[in-house]
């Protein structure tokens, strides 16, 4: 039974998780690089993030695949090129912070793997850029090499430092809220503090969300 319900809360928690991170990308799409449109900074893999380090890198990899094939049937314009992109990226964010954490569950082993996702971001990427950008932007592999240094070196390393930035910034107070709500094992230490202020955080992020989404819904029905 034990196992049962210990399953039941982590795939409770994988569609949460997926479910924000596919509102982020909803309602938070910053363009980086004017010259190459599909560059955005998105925070979905700071939610992915903090899924890799509250479930494991698993349940947060499976997530992201998820996420990219349904943002390739609404809200993306990018096709099969983009979702595959899309899971690469965030693939090689989560799964070193993911990884290191596993084997060291402490404030360091978080910041470490947190750096080592923003080295793994921006390398992988620039090596995919060169491969399957001349696929989808139709220009030739020469042309792409310009670009990675001026392009996509400074965009994937900006946006996997923000994204690592939120995900240190919001991980201890998503681990209280879930250990609160008994989603988690909760520590000694937790339960002697009894902190309030998380909680609260975390609940004005969710309503800010669900704001934004509904104002875009309502604000893309009036215009179209």
């Amino acid at each position: 039974m034990r196992k049962t319900g210990s399953t039941t809360v982590t795939l409770t928690l994988a569609a949460l998780f997926s479910a924000l991170a596919f509102l982020t990308v909803f309602i938070l799409r910053i363009p980086f690089v004017p010259a190459v449109g599909f560059l955005k900074y998105e925070a979905k893999d700071a939610v992915l993030a903090l899924e890799a380090l509250i479930l494991g890198p698993v349940p947060a990899v499976m997530s992201s695949v998820v996420i990219s094939l349904v943002e390739m049937i609404t809200i993306s314009d990018t096709g099969i090129i983009g979702a595959v992109m899309n899971i690469l990226s965030s693939c090689a964010f989560i799964l070193p912070v993911g990884l290191i954490y596993m084997r060291k569950r402490n404030i360091s082993g978080a910041v470490i793997g947190l750096i080592c996702s923003i080295v793994s971001e921006t390398a992988v990427m620039l090596l995919w850029n060169y491969l399957i950008s001349p696929l989808y932007m139709g220009i030739s592999r020469e042309a792409i090499t310009e670009l990675l240094i001026p392009g996509f070196l400074p965009f994937n390393a900006v946006k996997s430092t923000l994204n690592a930035a939120v995900t240190f910034l919001l991980y201890k107070p998503i681990m209280t809220v879930l250990r609160k709500a008994g989603l988690l094992p909760k520590r000694e230490a937790d339960s002697a503090k009894g902190s309030v202020v998380a909680p609260i955080v975390i609940n004005m992020i969710c309503v800010l969300l669900i704001a934004f989404a509904i104002y875009k819904l309502i604000s893309g029905n009036v215009t179209g």
